[in-house]
C-alpha cells in the first residue's frame, strides 16, 4: 500500500482517495474564474493543454494505476525529471566549453576576490 504524502494514512484509509470524499454530487461546483486563478496562483500550476496518442495516455495511465497515483500527477513528475535532468546536462555542456576555451587561450578562471574587486571598481 501507498502512502498519501500528506498525512501517515495509506490510500485505502484516505477519505479523498478511496472515494469517501470527493466523488458524489453532493461535493461537485464549478469554481469561478477568480478562485480557479487564485487557486493555481498559489499552487504554482498552470493548466494546459496537449495532445496525446490514445495508446501513450493508455499506457500513462496504466503505469500511474501500478504505482497508486493519478497519472497526471505522474506526468508532472516525468516532465519536472526530464527539465531538471536536461537544465543540468545542457549547464554540464556549457561549463565544459568555458573550461576548453581557457584550457585553449592558456588562462585560469580569476578568483573570486578579483572578480569582485573589478565589479566594485
Amino acid at each position: 500500500m501507498t502512502t498519501n504524502r500528506n498525512s501517515n494514512l495509506t490510500q485505502d484509509e484516505c477519505p479523498w482517495e478511496n472515494g469517501t470524499l470527493g466523488r458524489d454530487e453532493a461535493h461537485v461546483m464549478a469554481l469561478d474564474a477568480k478562485t480557479s486563478r487564485e487557486t493555481d496562483d498559489a499552487t504554482g500550476l498552470q493548466m494546459i493543454s496537449i495532445r496525446l496518442e490514445k495508446s501513450l495516455l493508455r499506457d500513462l495511465k496504466e503505469i500511474a494505476a501500478q504505482h497508486g497515483i493519478g497519472y497526471q500527477p505522474m506526468v508532472r513528475d516525468l516532465l519536472h525529471r526530464f527539465a531538471t535532468a536536461e537544465i543540468k546536462t545542457l549547464l554540464q555542456e556549457r561549463l565544459r566549453e568555458v573550461m576548453q576555451a581557457e584550457t585553449s587561450q592558456g588562462e585560469s578562471v580569476a578568483p573570486v576576490e578579483e572578480f569582485m574587486a573589478r565589479r566594485s571598481a
